[in-house]
């Protein structure tokens, strides 16, 4: 009871600080479940995705004739296989759909568009209900990706038309596919009934098949897919299981919560440094009190257990509160997840594991205090009685005498004295205003680098003003031959390079022949930035992507065999560079190719102006219908467009949390520093120096401290964030991010935004100072 009592007369005169930290508190255990939640929640619905879908453990894309009979024999044949089926999809060109109430077709997207029916044995495309979709006649369900980037409602319309041919569709449903649903997968399947089907088969001839199977052991993909490969069945086209349909699905959301258990890491070490301040704080505070206690006879353990049971009330209700507030919080992150992969149930587990990050909290808060409050063994009943503060040592440093102030106000440079004089006390709050800093600036700095043309080097891709691809079909090879003697003999084109996609047959480490997609060309028009090495140069040269070379453990000078027109060719490893596309196993090489394997034929091409892009993309489109071109920063839009706006909104909120705490611990330490410092706000006082000179002294120290912090903080991001980032994507094959820097948002709006708020928090919370004099003090 009398520790009850003890605790709520604490609490009521000190409500300002106890807030603070129980603010704080709070917001530690919000994030840290947040996120914890938001990697339960991705994992449990790509599961429950999976497992309604049925998705194939592995998948051959093949364009081209098929012999059904033969793949129906081998899969007989094989003991993995459980069940094997093969989608037919009809190939339509973009310039030929027209979704909702627009007008303009979709002649510039760069995704692949077919048309299927509802499959039979597994690979179900699912409705936003996470059931089977069943269509009626003159119905379509459209892809969740442009539900999302149109706009588009249950009851709209779809258009299909192509010079005297035109279908109608209405909208019934929104495709949830687990194969082909993020927009960095540049394939989506529209699904239509038997009968409409039928009708545009005979309309559009062009078609391209999935070979799906499932295994009787999903742990057996790789060997399955070398037997596969070397069966001599279809393979003209991608092949990819169910682990890469995972990690395609799973990249935004995942990067998003990547980067939120990051920032409540970061936060977790602020919240010790906050911990820290506030014990500090208030045993200045209540340095005669304790030696009161003492005087009397209350022992240390005693008194450690009050302030113990004080931190342990708030950090227990504090988590508590945390974790509930992130149930609101995980509804927000998790929205995208829900909308595209969708809901699972969650179990004991999914709920417990936030739970216990949160309480994690609590617990460190106690470890803290026990920690911070061995500090009180260093004080005694006479000391505290006599002077009322623990004390702490101050440097006398000469070059800091008031009479070299020559430069500066004269309360700017006591400000600033007093810092470096007690730069141990100041400098923990340096280190938290370097956490902040930190925090803002590195979302900041990732949003700016994906949003910008460069990032395209990233995806295998060089940088140039337009990119033209050329998919699969009949007369492929001629039309490209004739779009490039087209580009050669326009003058509007500066320089263009012709890249031509082929499979070629890689001999394995065990000797087993494999399949590997290989780009060749000359990559010297438009280069990338190498990890190590240089562009492939000669014919026994090759590039490798990041995860490729991992993938195969390969570094630069180490060599590949190819078989070439029959024969073995050793090749060797010039490079390696990053890519994000295919699931970044991609190669590049100097090599001639074989027709019959060709996969896909794109070029890139500079223009003399930048103003004719708009125009030559649409000259482009009609010239080499169905060809599709896309200036650059359109095709990052449609590659990344929902992982960036997913990137705002993490940044939007580490903004919020970077000034958030700014402003809990400015006003915890300033409220701990005036404290200690009554006496001699005193003794200034008496000789003369006004509250507005104190205050100006005290926002000295404050914006010393932040600007010192800020340029930490900017360091760090540049060197350290950039780390921190490339390893969130090099999963993706991306290992080595290079931050494009916006200078003005990071150097002056950004700095000028913490200023500010630094500034304020400093100047309401001095404000309390009350006149004080040094007969209060001897009185006191």
């Amino acid at each position: 009871m009398i520790v009850t009592r003890i605790l709520r007369k604490d609490f009521q005169r000190k409500k300002t600080i106890s807030l603070v930290v129980f603010t704080f508190i709070l917001l530690s255990a919000l994030l840290v479940a947040s996120g914890t939640d938001l990697m339960m929640d991705l994992s449990s619905a790509l599961n429950a995705l999976f497992a309604r879908a049925k998705a194939p453990h592995f998948v051959q894309m093949h364009a081209g004739e098929i012999d059904q009979a033969a793949i129906d024999r081998w899969a007989a044949g094989n003991s993995l296989v459980k069940e094997q089926q093969t989608v037919e999809m009809i190939t339509v060109d973009g310039s030929t759909l027209y979704l909702g109430d627009s007008e303009t077709a979709e002649e510039n997207s760069i995704m692949d568009i077919s048309f299927v029916t509802q499959n039979r044995a597994f690979d179900f495309l699912l409705d936003l209900e996470d059931d089977v979709i069943h269509l009626s006649p003159g119905e379509v369900g459209v892809p969740i990706y442009y539900m999302q980037r149109d706009d588009l409602e249950v009851g709209d319309r779809v258009s299909i038309r192509d010079g005297a041919f035109e279908r109608t569709l209405t909208i019934a449903a929104f495709v949830r596919d687990a194969q082909m649903n993020p927009s960095i997968v540049h394939s989506k399947r529209f699904l239509v009934h038997e009968r409409d089907y039928a009708s545009l088969r005979q309309h559009f001839a062009e078609t391209e098949y999935l070979i799906e199977f499932l295994l009787t052991d999903a742990g057996q993909v790789d060997t399955f897919s070398q037997a596969y490969q070397s069966s001599g069945l279809p393979t003209k086209g991608t092949a990819v299981d169910r682990t890469l349909f995972k990690t395609l699905n799973g990249l935004t959301d995942g990067i998003v919560a990547g980067v939120v258990i990051v920032l409540s890491l970061l936060l977790m070490v602020i919240a010790i440094l906050c911990l820290r301040f506030t014990i500090l704080a208030t045993i200045e505070e209540d340095t005669k009190e304790i030696g009161v206690m003492k005087a009397i006879g209350i022992g240390r353990g005693d008194i450690k257990r009050i302030y113990l049971a004080k931190y342990a009330v708030m950090g227990v209700l504090a988590s508590v509160l945390g974790y509930l507030a992130s149930l609101f919080l995980g509804r927000v992150l998790s929205a995208n997840i829900t909308l595209t992969i969708g809901e699972a149930s969650k179990g004991l587990l999914q709920r417990a594991v936030p739970f216990v990050a949160a309480s994690s909290i609590g617990l460190m808060v106690f470890v803290s205090c026990a920690v911070v409050l061995r500090r009180l063994s260093q004080i005694t009943a006479v000391e505290a009685l006599r002077s009322g503060n623990v004390g702490t040592s101050v440097r006398n440093l000469p070059l800091l005498d008031l009479r070299r102030s020559r430069l500066l106000d004269v309360n700017v440079f006591l400000g600033f004295r007093d810092v470096v004089q007690r730069f141990k006390l100041f400098g923990l709050l340096c280190f938290v205003f370097f956490f902040c800093a930190f925090v803002i600036i590195v979302p900041v700095h990732f949003l700016t680098t994906i949003q910008s043309p460069t990032f395209i080097s990233y995806m295998g891709i060089g940088q140039s003003d337009i990119r033209i691809d050329l998919r699969h079909s009949e007369e492929m090879a001629d039309r490209f031959e004739r779009m490039v003697d087209y580009l050669a003999d326009d003058a509007d084109v500066e320089r263009f390079s012709p890249l031509v996609t082929s499979q070629f047959t890689m001999v394995g480490s065990d000797g087993a022949p494999e399949t590997i997609k290989i780009e060749t060309g000359d990559f010297s028009i438009f280069p990338l930035d190498y990890v190590k090495g240089t562009a492939p140069e000669r014919e026994h040269e090759m590039a490798l992507s990041s995860l490729n070379a991992r993938e195969m453990e390969k570094e630069v000078g180490d060599t590949i065999t190819l078989l070439v027109d029959g024969q073995e060719r050793e090749m060797t490893i010039s490079g390696i560079y990053q890519d994000v596309t295919n699931g970044g196993r991609t190669a590049k090489a100097v090599l001639a190719y074989d027709p019959d394997n060709v996969l896909s034929y794109a070029v890139s091409l500079d223009l003399t102006s930048q103003g004719l892009i708009e125009e030559k993309v649409r000259e482009y489109s009609e010239a080499f219908y169905p060809a599709r071109v896309t200036d650059l920063e359109g095709y990052l839009a449609q590659t990344l467009g929902n992982t960036i706006d997913q990137l705002r909104m993490v940044t939007v909120v580490a903004i919020v949390v970077g000034l958030c705490v700014a402003v809990l611990i400015t006003s915890l330490f300033l409220k701990m520093l005036t404290s200690k410092d009554g006496s001699q706000i005193a003794i200034m006082r008496s000789m003369g120096f006004s509250l507005r000179d104190i205050r100006i002294q005290y926002l000295s120290r404050a914006l010393v401290l932040l600007g010192l912090g800020i340029v930490l903080g900017t360091l760090f991001s540049n060197t350290l964030g950039q780390r921190l980032v490339s390893a969130l994507w090099a999963f993706m094959g991306a290992s080595q991010i290079r931050f494009v820097i916006d200078p003005m948002q990071a150097y002056v709006l950004l700095p000028l935004l913490l200023m500010l708020t630094v500034s304020i928090t400093t100047l309401v919370s001095v404000r309390g100072i009350r006149e004080t004099s040094i007969a209060e003090m001897v009185t006191e």
